[in-house]
């Protein structure tokens, strides 16, 4: 069994824990393993590591198909859940654009913390039985796998984001709208980055998924110190992307700045909101039980 106890088994959430792994394979498995030995020790033991095969028993199902054996184990009533009631067809886009390399000091570049995250989706989505694709952009499409539910296909996910390392621009407003009119099967959407791209465009093409049938959740990758603002003595800030500079000392706009920043975090939420789309602010020292769980809540909705 990988964990013992329930301090063993938070340790495999911790992004530096996980970082220090030998390869993308192991980290993912780890993340998704501690993560699910954490469900049966939490408040959520609805959950279980069956919930690739089973589900729990609705009035209207026929009572022959009752598993009198997990029965016995939770004293839950489950059906077996056949294949086509598991067959989720999942998109998951990834930011690769170079805003997504920075990281203040002591942390990790969000997106590495991005890569270990949609790392772990696709494995927990592979033992679910459902179909994941992976899209990985900047301001184009750089790589592209469609859905599938086999190992091969995990693998092939996996090696796909060892080898990938941010670079270039944004273009999210292209991009998705691009992708949008590729998917021809409705499914779930999971969106990975930044979203340091003009709001309005921004928000007005993730919306584009929506309109198109899509299940949509978008998780928002930032660094701590890009909230916090506390930079110390003056400092340049470059441009990730366009290679701007400008000096400045930090202390005398952090007010303005943590304003600002607060007021587009709020506004990306209320329009997803008011979308029906779901939204998680994730800086790069959240554990990654909190996206999990967050896709485990959104699966649950879609049957």
């Amino acid at each position: 069994m990988l964990v013992e106890s329930r301090t063993d088994h938070t340790k495999f959430l911790q992004p530096e824990v996980i970082a220090k792994l030998a390869n993308m394979e192991l980290r993912a498995r780890f993340v998704v393993e501690g993560f699910l030995v954490g469900l049966h020790k939490s408040p959520y033991h609805g959950f279980s590591v069956e919930f690739a095969e089973y589900r729990q028993y609705n009035p209207g199902d026929p009572i022959k198909n009752i598993d009198w054996k997990a029965y016995g184990r939770t004293d839950r009533y489950y059906i077996k859940q056949f294949e086509e009631e598991t067959n989720l067809r999942t998109y998951i886009l990834l930011d690769a654009s170079a805003s997504m390399s920075f990281a203040s000091e002591g942390q990790m570049p969000k997106f590495q913390y991005a890569s270990y995250l949609a790392a772990s989706f696709a494995y927990l989505m592979q033992l679910q039985k459902d179909a994941v694709g992976l899209t990985v952009f900047d301001d184009k499409i750089r790589e592209e796998r469609p859905p599938s539910s086999t190992r091969v296909n995990l693998f092939e996910l996996l090696r796909l984001l060892e080898r990938t390392s941010p670079e270039g621009k944004t273009s999210t407003a292209n991009i998705f709208g691009e992708i949008a009119q590729r998917i021809r099967r409705r499914g779930l959407v999971v969106i990975i980055s930044d979203l340091y791209d003009d709001p309005e465009t921004m928000l007005g093409a993730i919306k584009q998924f929506r309109h198109r049938g899509h299940e949509v959740i978008v998780f928002h990758i930032v660094d701590p110190l890009e909230i916090s603002f506390e930079f110390k003595g003056e400092t340049v800030f470059t441009d990730l992307e366009s290679g701007g500079k400008v000096q400045t000392q930090p202390w005398t706009i952090r007010e303005e700045y943590q304003r600002k920043f607060s007021d587009f975090i709020d506004r990306v939420r209320m329009s997803c909101e008011d979308s029906r789309i779901d939204y998680e602010l994730l800086d790069t020292t959240s554990t990654f039980d909190v996206a999990l769980m967050a896709y485990l809540h959104k699966r649950g909705k879609l049957g």
